[in-house]
């Protein structure tokens, strides 16, 4: 499908883009295939892809897969789809918001951890990334479009400006790795940055997770959002002021000189090591 079959498409069933959800088509055929194949898709594969959209990517999918799940917030695209019927016998439309699906049901469903492919729209990849983070137990892996800035947090090392709580979050139960940047000509409407192709691997358990001792995830949680809320503050601070921790400054400098960390370091210099090892001391 290409650029002016959208556009018409679009006219005439009044399904103009959504701007504040940040939706963008991609319009080239040749770069859907190449990130289907990028994503390491085999005919035995179960998909669930988030945000169907007018269908380009998942005609691709449904010929490279076994079964394509496909979740649908637009209620006016799952009714075009419903009459067009475009769509491969092997694609299963629900219309559900990406958001709000239960993982853990869509996994028992397909009898194996998902495997997630969308292009999303940009203004729901953090909440998603959190969501697959809570859910990681029911998931291989994911391949999604992010705005290059988004794309960057996910990947980015200790000590970088761009390091934050998702790039903790996601090394405590993922690897990342980069598969393909696209242009804003790639897009329509065009957005007006980059955008990458990231696909995180929950499963098999990467070798640096396997090495983290055990922890508690939701305390890890709470402590490296409240470190990153002020990262400007030491982390003895950042802690010690925290809303959802109940911890004196007393008890967190001495949990941080049990986990041998500087109590004058800041968020952004800790590596996920380091958050494990000052969880399980507070706990």
């Amino acid at each position: 499908m290409n650029i002016k079959e959208i556009k018409n498409i679009l006219h005439q069933e009044r399904l103009a883009p959504l701007k504040q959800l940040g939706q963008n088509f991609l319009i080239h055929p040749a770069t859907i295939e190449r990130l289907v194949q990028m994503a390491g898709i085999s005919r035995k594969d179960n998909l669930v892809e988030l945000g169907v959209g007018l269908g380009s990517l998942t005609r691709i999918l449904a010929r490279e897969a076994r079964h394509v799940t496909g979740l649908e917030i637009d209620r006016k695209i799952i009714s075009w789809h419903q009459n067009i019927k475009i769509l491969p016998e092997n694609v299963k439309l629900l219309h559900q918001d990406m958001l709000k699906a239960d993982f853990k049901d869509l996994a028992s469903g397909n009898g194996a951890p998902l495997k997630i492919i969308a292009n999303l729209p940009y203004s729901i990849a953090s909440p998603l990334v959190f969501k697959l983070i809570k859910n990681h137990q029911y998931i291989e892996w994911a391949v999604l479009m992010f705005q290059k800035e988004v794309a960057l947090r996910l990947i980015s090392s200790p000590g970088t400006k761009n390091y934050g709580i998702l790039s903790v979050l996601l090394a405590g139960c993922a690897e990342v790795e980069k598969l393909l940047e696209l242009g804003p000509s790639e897009f329509y409407p065009r957005p007006k940055i980059n955008s990458q192709v990231l696909k995180i691997r929950f499963q098999p358990v990467p070798d640096r997770v396997k090495a983290l001792p055990e922890y508690d995830k939701k305390l890890l949680a709470r402590i490296v959002k409240s470190a990153f809320q002020k990262r400007r503050k030491t982390i003895t601070t950042a802690l010690a002021n925290s809303s959802v921790l109940a911890y004196s400054k007393n008890d967190i400098v001495s949990a941080l000189d049990r986990a041998e960390i500087n109590q004058n370091s800041r968020a952004e210099k800790l590596a996920i090591e380091e958050y494990v090892a000052l969880t399980r001391q507070l706990r």
